[in-house]
């Protein structure tokens, strides 16, 4: 388990595959993801057998945020496209449970998971990509430390129109002086 302050990430379990298929069923909530259709529990369930195969490092994590009542379940985290030559990993993130939107969980679980992929994995850069329809991801990003790479222009088609995909990042030295 990573732990921070307010957030914690933990491996995903099969009961969590509920949650999942509300959420991204939700089009408030994919608004922002690649995801376009409708996913039933049995998709998701296949999903979660084939993530299963993969290695280890590319298991996606459940963000738990502490409240009153212990750890709740809000979102998931995830490294992909690991290159082990290069040492650069992507990473994708979203909070499900609508409630704790807009708080700081997003920017606290990004941080959490460069310090694993940087202390852990030995990453040299981690990036992802952002719509430019998402300015409170961008903004819980650069929070987390990520800066403007580049824009993949009218790289996504949702919602009926043609969107710019933002590239991010964080390399390993900047990290490194930000934590010092």
């Amino acid at each position: 388990m990573i732990v921070g302050k307010r957030v914690r990430l933990r491996g995903i379990e099969r009961q969590d595959i509920g949650h999942f298929v509300a959420w991204l069923n939700d089009r408030e909530v994919t608004e922002n993801l690649l995801l376009n259709l409708p996913i039933s529990h049995a998709e998701e369930e296949g999903w979660f057998e084939r993530m299963l195969q993969r290695p280890m490092e590319e298991h996606p994590k459940a963000i738990e945020v502490k409240t009153a009542d212990g750890w709740t379940f809000v979102g998931n985290i995830g490294f992909h496209n690991i290159d082990w030559v290069h040492r650069t990993v992507e990473v994708g993130l979203f909070i499900g449970e609508k409630k704790f939107w807009n708080q700081g969980f997003g920017s606290e679980a990004m941080r959490l998971m460069l310090e694993h992929g940087f202390n852990d994995l030995n990453m040299n850069r981690i990036y992802l990509h952002v719509y430019d329809t998402n300015p409170r991801g961008m903004r819980a990003y650069e929070k987390a430390g990520y800066v403007k790479e580049g824009v993949l222009r009218q790289a996504v088609f949702k919602n009926g129109r043609y969107h710019d995909v933002i590239v991010m990042s964080v390399v390993r030295n900047e990290w490194n002086q930000e934590q010092n």
